[in-house]
């Protein structure tokens, strides 16, 4: 038989609790396992290691973390956009969207992984 440890969920920040990738009920495990490389996908854990958690609910669960994904990708492309505007005033147009697609490869991992959490955070069950 399975070992249950029961643990009550714990009081911290929701902003804390998002940006340490941690379990929406009680904090302590990581909703995703280690990474495996730089190219690979995040995994997500089926169940907090803690608390048993259920992350992954139903089928089709995470689609509405799309639209948080997208809602990071603009601010992220806004945040660069004007970085590069009032940073860098004589920069040459066809340079901007090269800076902003950079950006936003360059986070898309992370961008997969905090859309996640924060729509588990948003949406408990």
């Amino acid at each position: 038989m399975e070992d249950m440890k029961i643990v009550a969920p714990r009081k911290r920040g929701l902003i804390a609790s998002i940006l340490s990738e941690k379990c929406p009920h009680c904090g302590q495990s990581h909703v995703f396992e280690n990474s495996k490389g730089i190219f690979s996908m995040p995994v997500m854990k089926e169940k907090c290691d803690s608390c048993k958690y259920s992350f992954d609910r139903e089928p089709g669960y995470f689609i509405g973390a799309m639209y948080v994904s997208y809602g990071l990708a603009i601010f992220q492309g806004v945040i660069t956009f004007l970085i590069c505007y009032f940073l860098f005033p004589s920069l040459e147009t066809v340079w901007i969207p090269i800076a902003i697609l950079g950006v936003l490869l360059v986070l898309a991992k992370k961008n997969f992984k905090l859309a996640r959490i924060i729509y588990i955070h948003l949406f408990p069950w």
